[in-house]
């Protein structure tokens, strides 16, 4: 495993939905080589079983590790909650930072005692969220509505922000939440920052006061940079760099990068397998 302050920093989600993760790191972390990896070709996470998830997350640390990576950003609430253990087993020395679905700062942010979690439905049905959510009810007495958003990873991986279908779900998965007084939702997958615009406004056509949006992606990235920086493994080159690599299609992330987050890098198209 090498440690040395001039390796690179790995990041991955099921599909573009990481970016929004990236931004965080890419805008706090300007002197380091970041990797990001698509894992389009076997996206949506939330459809697949905790083995396959396992699976995929174990190969693509490794494809990371063979690009002698000092960091792992498991930037996927998915993933996080089926695999990041595994990795951490596998790969004892490495700095992991994984993605938690949000409920401590929304519990604390609360006014109603209700908030409402979108997410997948494999991070729903997961025992790490189970286990979060129960300490954060007894902790916080706090009232949890997890919503499960079948459909909308697909169409925000086609670019689909502000289309008729995404509005749709949005609207579907919105308002049982906001007529039970969720005062504050969760963007419980890395995906849903992409499509904020488009929950706030279903939210001020369906609420009556908006709720609160809490959004862990910059959180993930505080504890980055910390992990670095207690291991002595903050980048001191001049520049940065950053790389990008996908199961599906080159242009489809090229596209990504420069619409979601307006940056040309290097892509790479890697097949499935």
């Amino acid at each position: 495993m090498p440690t040395a302050a001039d390796a690179a920093v790995g990041i991955f989600d099921s599909g573009v939905g990481g970016l929004s993760v990236l931004r965080h790191v890419h805008a706090a972390l300007l002197r380091e080589q970041l990797l990001y990896f698509a894992d389009s070709g076997y996206a949506p996470y939330g459809d697949r079983t905790e083995e396959e998830i396992v699976a995929r997350s174990l190969a693509i640390a490794s494809f990371f590790i063979e690009r002698r990576v000092k960091a792992l950003v498991v930037a996927c609430n998915t993933a996080t909650a089926a695999a990041i253990q595994a990795i951490r087993e596998r790969w004892p020395q490495l700095v992991v930072v994984g993605i938690e679905p949000g409920l401590k700062p929304a519990a604390q942010q609360t006014r109603s005692g209700v908030v409402g979690v979108l997410a997948t439905r494999s991070t729903l049905a997961s025992k790490r969220f189970a286990l979060l959510q129960q300490q954060m009810e007894n902790q916080y007495k706090v009232r949890y509505l997890p919503q499960a958003c079948v459909g909308l990873v697909d169409l925000i991986e086609k670019g689909e922000l502000y289309s008729p279908a995404t509005v749709g779900l949005l609207e579907r998965y919105l308002a049982p939440l906001l007529e039970q007084q969720a005062d504050t939702l969760v963007l419980g997958c890395t995906h849903y920052p992409f499509v904020r615009e488009a929950i706030e406004s279903v939210c001020r056509r369906l609420a009556t006061s908006m709720p609160a949006i809490v959004d862990t992606g910059d959180a993930v990235t505080r504890q980055l940079v910390r992990l670095l920086e207690a291991d002595g493994l903050l980048a001191d080159a001049p520049q940065g760099s950053l790389a990008g690599y996908t199961t599906a299609s080159q242009s489809t992330l090229e596209q990504a990068f420069a619409t979601l987050l307006r940056l040309r890098p290097e892509v790479h198209a890697l097949g499935q397998g």
